[in-house]
């Protein structure tokens, strides 16, 4: 293993640290590997989420059509809420009459 040395880092980011791995029951090395490891998958990934013209356009067609799906019992109602009943004292009134 390659040991690491940082030096000058911010008060407040030390702190945090420690505080993650005070909360977590982490030695402090392992805190220190931990955030670095989910921190370098976590740049790298983002570095790869690039869609060129194509892929983009693809895209936006696609949620097009699906913006334009019509209201039914099965796939139309993914993603929208139904109305809203109407509130009591409408009912009540109805029941009334």
């Amino acid at each position: 293993m390659t040991d690491l040395v940082l030096r000058d880092i911010d008060p407040e980011l030390a702190d945090r640290i420690k505080r993650l791995s005070s909360a977590r029951g982490w030695a402090m090395h392992d805190t220190l590997r931990i955030l670095m490891e989910q921190g370098l998958y976590a740049c790298e990934a983002g570095m790869d989420v690039h869609f060129s013209d194509p892929e983009a356009n693809a895209l936006l067609e696609a949620i097009k059509a699906l913006e334009t799906v019509a209201d039914d019992q099965g796939f139309g109602l993914i993603g929208r809420a139904p109305a809203p009943p109407p509130p009591q004292h409408i009912l009540d009134r109805w029941a009334e009459d």
